[in-house]
């Protein structure tokens, strides 16, 4: 029974596990950053192309 409080309270005070959350918490947010940039450039470059449409028909 002692080893089992002891594996129990080493398994506790381990602290490995948070640097993960940490990492998955930021990719994550990164991710939706990134996410976030592609939809607003995306909007740019189709009014870009749809302005080139638009000039090249008309001439």
């Amino acid at each position: 029974m002692n080893k089992f409080k002891t594996a129990l309270i080493a398994f506790w005070k381990d602290e490995d596990g948070l640097t993960t959350v940490e990492y998955a918490i930021a990719g994550a947010l990164v991710g939706a950053a990134v996410i976030a940039a592609f939809q607003a450039l995306g909007v740019e470059v189709g009014n870009v192309i749809t302005t080139i449409t638009s000039t090249l028909s008309g001439a």
